[in-house]
């Protein structure tokens, strides 16, 4: 976490001082260690106040992800940890909504496709005819 800025696509260079962190105690079992001490990490992304996205981005994002995107870590027992995999968390969305689907092309099935279908219908249908009872 040492760096100023994390690369989420070629394109998109987020800084740290754009992810709010906020601190709140973990859930579940741990004793006293959990009970007193600050270890989930929430990681809260502005996407509308974001600097480092442009605006078809932004567009791109608000409309996958929405207004604000978060994440969430209480994995580990050490808040540090929990803040580096907050941080991940949150890119990786932000990655998946920023990626472009590819457009589909449509093709032809090949030659070979068709042949190999048409005697797949012929075996078939020698098996069914094999099956009625004779005239």
């Amino acid at each position: 976490m040492e760096r100023e800025s994390i690369r989420v696509t070629r394109s998109v260079v987020l800084p740290l001082a754009e992810i709010e962190l906020r601190f709140s105690r973990s859930s579940g079992p741990g004793g006293q260690h959990a009970q007193k001490s600050e270890t989930r990490v929430e990681a809260v992304l502005d996407v509308e106040s974001s600097t480092a996205l442009s605006p078809a981005q932004k567009r791109r994002v608000l409309a996958r992800a929405g207004r604000v995107l978060q994440a969430v870590a209480q994995d580990e027992r050490s808040q540090w940890r929990n803040r580096e995999l907050a941080v991940e968390r949150l890119v990786a969305a932000l990655r998946e909504a920023l990626r472009v689907e590819r457009a589909r092309v449509a093709t032809a099935p090949t030659a070979a496709a068709r042949a190999r279908r048409l005697e797949q219908k012929r075996r078939r249908s020698e098996t069914k005819r094999l099956r009625r009872p004779p005239p």
